[in-house]
């Protein structure tokens, strides 16, 4: 059947399970042989053979340790009175939400780590994960924006490069009032060099009609997001 990858002469393949392994190298070394630009369609199920996995994608995306046989997590040692920061935005944002029906929580797939799950969760829909596509993530934002919605977009700040251009076209000189809510600025540690966020102020603050602020506590941030 004609499909949008004919149009652009890939020759399209599949779908097929990517879980069956003799099946899927089986596929590939047929296409190794043929020329030209080819593009196989695998559908795989997040989490496969794990069902607390397969059940709850969100928690099992970078869930730690955990029992492989259960899927029961293994809670790290925190202290009691220790709150992350990314807790305290998504509890204040919940808070904006129940004042102000017009701001909308936007995150590309990163829902647990910046804490938009809080909002998530107390409304439904207002929110959106859009997945791993940041330059969408942005550009729903600002086309919101556009009629009369707040939009705070949840974004590791690694991953707000990916969609510098629509920051640029679609947000700042619209002059629009998204708030980008930077997580993992600086040096993440146990994240890795990928996720090290070390460039977001040096590409941001040459973008026109742009605030940046980087609180130093909770109350900083807090206060800011009102």
């Amino acid at each position: 059947t004609s499909n949008i990858f004919d149009n652009f002469s890939i020759d399209y393949f599949g779908p097929i399970d990517g879980h069956n392994l003799p099946l899927l190298l089986e596929e590939l070394e047929r296409l190794k042989q043929l020329k030209g630009p080819r593009l196989l369609h695998v559908v795989t199920t997040k989490g496969k053979g794990l069902v607390s996995a397969e059940q709850d994608q969100i928690t099992f995306h970078a869930p730690g340790k955990f029992n492989p046989e259960t899927g029961q997590l293994i809670k790290k040692e925190v202290a009691e009175n220790m709150v992350k920061f990314q807790d305290i935005f998504g509890k204040t944002l919940v808070e904006l939400g129940e004042s102000n029906s017009k701001i909308v929580g936007i995150t590309p797939a990163m829902p647990t780590g910046s804490s938009l799950k809080y909002f998530i969760e107390a409304f439904p829909e207002r929110s959106f994960d859009v997945g791993i596509s940041e330059q969408h993530a942005v550009t729903l934002a600002a086309g919101l924006a556009c009629e009369g919605m707040i939009p705070f977009v949840a974004i590791y700040s690694t991953f707000l490069q990916r969609a510098y251009d629509q920051v640029i076209h679609d947000v700042a000189i619209q002059n629009l009032p998204v708030i980008f809510c930077i997580d993992r600025a600086g040096i993440v540690g146990e994240d890795g060099p990928t996720h090290h966020g070390v460039f977001d102020i040096s590409y941001l603050l040459c973008i026109p009609n742009l605030i940046i602020y980087a609180p130093a506590t909770a109350n900083d941030l807090r206060d800011i997001m009102y």
